[in-house]
């Protein structure tokens, strides 16, 4: 048996961060690792420029993430005005204000296109990795999960999340078991909240249909398949991403 932290991500947009080519910036049907060292750190009230205790996040735990919808593609092309790098040479730029505090002729425009994913959800286990001493614990994380220090979002700050991410303590076999639990223990607590007439007032959650994962967490399925994806965080502030590889697990129906 090994100690999980699982949470549930729901939001009407969402928006995982593939490379960017050009002016084109796609999405991943599910979050990556460096979304999720993201998110975690956002909830602890890590600084970005913590680099130490981002790696800690990121080298401390397995992960894996259980995905129940990948929801609908959404594209919008996207355009914003920027100030020209010379003119934010010796300035401050601590705000989106700040930055654009030049004379308006010297603004020019860039263009890109941006996608996102609708009404997407997918739950996410953690297990720390014996390997490596973390200088944070599950229940430390379950706890900043369930009152953030800044605010969350999912991917980007217009993707904020639609409900409360719910985080649980479970002992399982495998991360696979623990989905399971938690999707129990979500029914329960849904059946706990019905009103007088005994209709539940939450929505029951959608079936588990694939399991992306890696390495360092006992998935309890073998893969199906794997790749490799740079959402490996190497340095935060100067947005430096290395590669991972990442294993995907169909997940049939009688296995969950």
């Amino acid at each position: 048996m090994h100690d999980y932290l699982v949470f549930q991500l729901q939001a009407s947009l969402s928006s995982w961060g593939e490379p960017a080519v050009g002016g084109f910036r796609g999405t991943a049907s599910h979050p990556g690792l460096s979304a999720l060292v993201g998110l975690l750190g956002a909830a602890l009230g890590i600084d970005r420029s913590d680099e130490a205790a981002h790696a800690d996040l990121r080298d401390g735990f397995g992960f894996a993430v259980g995905l129940l919808s990948s929801g609908s593609l959404l594209r919008d092309y996207h355009t914003a005005q920027v100030p020209p790098r010379a003119a934010l040479k010796g300035r401050p730029q601590a705000t989106r204000r700040q930055e654009m505090e030049v004379p308006k002729r010297d603004l020019t425009t860039i263009l890109s296109t941006r996608d996102y994913r609708q009404n997407a959800a997918s739950l996410v286990a953690l297990q720390a990795r014996t390997s490596v001493s973390s200088r944070y614990k599950l229940p430390e994380l379950a706890a900043a999960l369930r009152e953030p220090r800044f605010t969350l979002y999912l991917g980007r700050k217009t993707c904020v999340p639609a409900a409360p991410l719910w985080p649980q303590l479970l002992a399982a076999g495998s991360a696979l078991e623990a989905f399971s639990a938690y999707a129990q223990r979500h029914e329960d607590a849904r059946s706990a909240a019905a009103d007088e007439s005994g209709q539940p007032l939450l929505e029951p959650l959608p079936a588990l249909h694939s399991l992306a994962f890696d390495v360092h967490i006992e998935a309890g399925v073998p893969a199906d398949l794997s790749t490799v994806r740079k959402d490996r965080l190497i340095r935060r502030q100067g947005w430096q991403f290395g590669d991972r590889e990442e294993r995907i697990a169909l997940i049939k129906a009688e296995e969950h």
